[in-house]
């Protein structure tokens, strides 16, 4: 499959490190970066993770592929804008939520040229300089709604993540939802609520530095991440979330309980039952 020239638009921490592996394993003859912040503009060309940067319009004229990496709240908006100027591009975005952005182009007259993706990767970190080589090795990826893209841009799509190393996995908008709310979003829900937590009522910092262990510190990680990327993600996917938050607080709730009542059998078949975890999580490796 030959090499097309690639529009990212947004030169952060997932659109850059794409960019990476476009270069490294070929799959574009040229790399137009769009970006809104001058700063990551200026990262984005210096660390060559795109060959030069252009504005929008001109970017897509100019490209056979044109992918989106921003916040999803602002894809809502670009993407049938997108939608309106291509003409046989390959459009996909790599979004956490996809529901209320498979909506807004339901009925667009240039629907099948865009293909609905999800990257299952990201770190705390955000920006250009965050970018990482082979991030996407052995992560899966899920295509949405792919009977609506047309076949090419499907085909290339595809070979494009396998291409850089990922798991194809396909589902419907409204599932994928679900799901990413249980195993990415509520993940980041924990992480904030617990470092709130810890920030509120252990007030002495240096404490908290010198005596945070490994797991804590793994915990919290999350809690580093971008408000600018998390907050449209979280509004975006609140129903989906609230229902995941609401049986969350109930297992918080049998832990109070038990741990009230210094119930160890309790507390031990609490722990066994959330142990069962690691049989799903070593089933996929």
């Amino acid at each position: 499959m030959k090499r097309k020239s690639t529009a990212i638009v947004g030169t952060g921490l997932i659109g850059g490190s794409l960019a990476i592996r476009l270069h490294e394993m070929k799959l574009s003859n040229r790399l137009i970066g769009v970006e809104s912040n001058p700063i990551h503009a200026q990262e984005a060309v210096k660390m060559e993770l795109i060959d030069e940067i252009l504005p929008l319009d001109q970017a897509i004229d100019q490209s056979e592929v044109v992918i989106l990496a921003i916040p999803v709240n602002a894809l809502v908006d670009l993407l049938p804008r997108v939608l309106d100027r291509v003409k046989n591009q390959i459009v996909l975005d790599l979004g956490s939520t996809k529901s209320a952005l498979v909506e807004s182009v339901a009925n667009h007259p240039h629907r099948g040229r865009y293909v609905a993706s999800h990257p299952m990767w990201g770190t705390e970190f955000s920006g250009p300089t965050a970018a990482i080589k082979n991030a996407f090795e052995g992560k899966a990826v899920i295509l949405c709604d792919s009977d609506h893209s047309d076949s090419d841009a499907l085909e290339w799509v595809r070979h494009m993540y396998e291409k850089i190393g990922m798991r194809i996995l396909e589902m419907n908008a409204i599932d994928h939802d679900l799901h990413a709310a249980y195993v990415s979003h509520i993940s980041h829900i924990t992480s904030f609520a617990l470092a709130n937590t810890v920030l509120e009522k252990e007030k002495e910092e240096r404490a908290i530095f010198e005596m945070a262990s490994a797991g804590f510190e793994s915990t919290v990680r999350l809690a580093k991440s971008n408000p600018d990327t998390w907050v449209p993600i979280l509004i975006q996917n609140r129903n989906q979330i609230m229902d995941v938050l609401n049986e969350h607080i109930q297992q918080l709730k049998q832990f109070r309980q038990v741990l009230s009542n210094s119930d160890t059998e309790g507390l031990q078949k609490l722990i066994r039952s959330a142990n069962s975890i690691r049989r799903v999580l070593e089933s996929g490796q």
